[in-house]
């Protein structure tokens, strides 16, 4: 009996992770039901969590505009090696994800952003962390934030309503040469989808996607460490900071 159940539970976690449906959507999946989560949740490093598909959000906390938070405004945390799947992160919060190292995000959902979808803090320069499939909307200003180093892979991801997809620090007190990478999303009412730092050594790629009404692939900036606003010295792919290959404009 015990080696029968232990088959069950292995074949249950096989379909779970067959289920996790990582291309590209468009449509916002719509939730059953809602988990309220009275402080962030922390995934341990190298761990796997899978929300079914429900949404998660924070208790009695709100958000607060584009006002700066921390970790103790997320709904999760996720250590070095951590993997979030299934996911829909509600409206109540201040920060969505943070990682504190290389992580993966697989088909996680951002209903409405506060400050930020997700935070990247990861510190080692091999450091690569992976958004597949999701989406995000409704963010004033940017949906990702990769504060540190490594890079950021992002792919089959859909956002509406956003200021930035992507924003490489411009103004972090230890800055570093960050690198990140979109394939095949797909934006709409939407500004620009990576705004990186030339001068601090970042490079980014958008590969075979659709970006709608007017939206930009890359902004660049003077970044700092001294905590001034970046300066934005320029727009479009130059072959060096912002590679661009396949961007669609109608029809996608």
């Amino acid at each position: 009996m015990a080696s029968l159940v232990w088959k069950l539970l292995a074949l249950a976690t096989v379909t779970a992770a067959q289920a996790t449906n990582t291309n590209l959507r468009t449509t916002f999946p719509t939730a059953t039901s809602t988990t309220n989560l009275a402080a962030v949740r922390t995934i341990a490093a190298g761990q796997s969590f899978d929300g079914g598909n429900l949404q998660w959000d924070r208790g009695p906390s709100t958000c607060n505009g584009q006002s700066e938070g921390g970790e103790k405004d997320a709904v999760f945390i996720l250590q070095h090696g951590a993997t979030l799947s299934n996911v829909i992160i509600g409206p109540n919060n201040g920060e969505g994800v943070h990682c504190k190292g290389a992580c993966t995000l697989n088909n996680v959902w951002w209903t409405d952003v506060c400050e930020d979808a997700a935070t990247f803090r990861q510190t080692g320069a091999s450091d690569i962390s992976y958004v597949n499939g999701g989406g995000a909307r409704n963010a004033d200003d940017k949906v990702f934030q990769h504060n540190g180093a490594g890079t950021v892979i992002v792919s089959n991801f859909f956002a509406s309503n956003v200021g930035k997809l992507y924003r490489s620090c411009g103004n972090c007190g230890t800055q570093y040469a960050r690198r990140s990478e979109f394939r095949n999303v797909k934006v709409e009412k939407t500004k620009v989808v990576a705004g990186v730092n030339g001068n601090l050594g970042d490079r980014t790629a958008v590969r075979n996607s659709c970006l709608l009404g007017g939206a930009g692939d890359c902004w660049r900036y003077d970044g700092n460490n001294s905590g001034n606003e970046p300066v934005k010295v320029g727009s479009g792919p130059d072959g060096v900071v912002c590679v661009t290959e396949g961007i669609r404009t109608s029809g996608c």
